[in-house]
């Protein structure tokens, strides 16, 4: 099989699959005759042909996928113009403090935002496929530790956490997740409308709803090996 053809063929299951695929299994595509090496370089090509389309291969935390461009979202939302529940202000930045924090446990949250995290907050999280328990800190109660999952990158059009944008006052000024979060509302089963960026997660005050939307403009080619099981004991950034 010659480079045209494999290239054929790994478009041909970018576009068909459900999930992003990883490059074990488009290595399972030509019965592992393709090496990794070949296989990005033919990533790379598609990437390139793909440049000038609506639609744009990018790498996830998971593996690649062929993804509308967050341009295309005006066009794309007059498809499907409900729109679902509204995320509180109160659960973007739960979800911001285990983002930036992580691992965390619940008492960390509520002691970083001055008010009670109910138990509901979690929970949205958690249905989401954004936030899950990886283990339980040594301590008196052994509170759960929460952390972000790979979905959450993936839905975010993410390959790591380090891709998450900085937070307001550090270096470089960027805007937080929420401002990531608008990026791309196409992606992801969120409301369109865009929310106040949650530049305040050291604050104490609690805060009022707001709605929220999806994710980020670049995407570079991450390191895709498999990523062992987190450790809960250190306090390391999982993903």
């Amino acid at each position: 099989m010659n480079s045209q053809e494999a290239k054929r063929v790994l478009e041909t299951a970018l576009i068909c699959a459900s999930q992003p695929l990883p490059l074990r299994d488009m290595r399972v595509l030509f019965a592992d005759e393709i090496g990794p090496d070949t296989l990005r370089s033919l990533l790379d090509e598609l990437t390139r042909e793909w440049d000038d389309r609506g639609v744009e291969l990018v790498a996830l935390s998971t593996g690649w996928r062929l993804q509308s461009r967050p341009e295309m979202r005006e066009y794309l939302d007059r498809l499907n113009p409900e729109k679902p529940p509204k995320y509180s202000r109160a659960v973007m930045e739960t979800l911001a403090i285990i983002a930036y924090r992580q691992p965390v446990t619940r008492g960390d949250i509520e002691d970083i935002r001055g008010v009670t995290v109910a138990s509901q907050i979690v929970k949205q999280l958690e249905d989401r496929g954004w936030v899950e328990v990886i283990g339980y800190r040594e301590s008196p109660g052994r509170p759960a530790l929460l952390a972000t999952t790979k979905q959450f990158l993936d839905d975010l059009g993410l390959a790591s956490l380090e891709q998450l944008p900085l937070l307001a006052g550090t270096a470089g000024e960027s805007e937080p997740l929420t401002h990531l979060l608008n990026e791309q509302a196409s992606l992801l089963d969120v409301p369109t409308e865009p929310v106040e960026a949650v530049d305040a997660i050291d604050a104490a005050e609690p805060v009022d709803a707001v709605e929220t939307a999806a994710a980020p403009e670049s995407h570079p080619t991450p390191d895709l090996s498999e990523t062992p099981a987190a450790d809960a004991a250190p306090m390391e950034p999982h993903e």
